[in-house]
């Protein structure tokens, strides 16, 4: 018996040892980083917005109003601790300068910033972009062919920026680009080809939760984020944006996905109607190889410049991975 008691109390100590942290397994969270409600310029209060992305399986949300920053702590006790969704705090900085639109998100910040109102694109968002770093958020530019405000010059002089929508569900933002200005995706690879480690995001800038089905509405549903982590926080939610550890979609999911130094990796979660094929892209935008393995795999030569994933789903929905940085050999 004593020896019985001596062995359970070792394997209890030996697990006691192993750090919390390394018995955590990270999960995917779905969330939405562009979220408008009453408090500026959409149609309906933050709880009615939240209750939207809750019901539909997300796991959190960032509430971002055009300068104002909404008390997220009574929405957290409301739906996080019998659901498990998170709502943090956010603000849409709304800038302009000559006519066109520099919008910034800070991600996680709990106080307003107001729009820095200076001559120059760059110099407006600079401004705006190290004001949300130093109030301890994340900065995502929002939208850049809005307007067609947004170049691929602006976007490779600016600093400190996390974050760059690639895809943003608004109707009126010209994701897609025209016949002389790149795609918002195109513009990342611009941007990844100077060797800025800039993170791509896909989410809804929704402003009607009461017109659903209006395409001439901003309405939820349209792109969102998977993060890595092992625990669903404000703190881990952002360090996943900090760090690039989640991918963005239209409708594609991933169950895995792997940036490493010798090959990137996806594993797709396939619907069953639905066919998929994954392009590999290098710097300036090259495509490496496609596919339609699943997983689908690239080995890395050494001279890609980098390499990310697109997925793309046969009905239209799509996925991007981050991109991995490969050393020149």
């Amino acid at each position: 018996m004593i020896r019985k008691n001596l062995l359970l109390s070792a394997i209890v100590l030996s697990l006691l040892s192993v750090p919390a942290a390394a018995q955590v397994k990270e999960r995917w969270f779905k969330g939405n980083t562009h979220t408008h409600t009453l408090n500026s310029d959409g149609d309906s209060t933050p709880d009615a917005a939240v209750t939207w992305y809750r019901e539909r399986g997300y796991n959190f949300v960032f509430i971002t109003d055009h300068e104002y920053i909404t008390d997220v702590a009574p929405l957290n006790a409301l739906f996080a601790q019998a659901d498990q969704f998170l709502v943090i705090s956010g603000q849409e900085v709304t800038d302009s300068y000559n006519g066109k639109p520099y919008h910034s998100n800070g991600l996680g910040i709990t106080k307003a910033i107001m729009p820095a109102k200076l001559s120059g694109a760059v110099e407006t968002l600079q401004k705006n972009i190290d004001e949300i770093v130093a109030a301890g958020g994340v900065a995502q530019i929002n939208h850049p062919n809005f307007g067609w405000a947004l170049t691929a010059e602006h976007l490779i002089k600016l600093r400190g920026y996390s974050l760059l929508e690639i895809h943003n569900g608004h109707f009126l933002v010209n994701n897609q680009g025209s016949i002389d200005s790149p795609s918002a995706e195109s513009l990342w690879d611009a941007v990844l080809s100077s060797g800025k480690a800039v993170y791509a995001i896909a989410d809804d800038d929704s402003h009607s939760f009461k017109r659903i089905g209006d395409p001439t509405a901003s309405t939820p549903g349209h792109g969102w984020i998977y993060v890595r982590a092992k625990e669903l926080t404000r703190n881990a939610i952002l360090e996943g944006l900090r760090t690039g550890n989640f991918y963005a979609s239209t409708g594609v999911e991933l169950t895995d996905v792997e940036l490493g130094p010798k090959q990137v990796s996806v594993s797709i979660r396939a619907l069953t109607n639905s066919r998929y094929r994954t392009q590999f892209i290098g710097k300036n935008g090259k495509m490496l190889t496609e596919t339609g393995a699943n997983p689908a795999v690239y080995q890395i030569t050494g001279n890609e410049g980098y390499v990310r994933a697109r997925i793309v789903e046969s009905n239209g929905k799509m996925a991007w991975t981050q991109a991995v940085f490969v050393p020149s050999r």
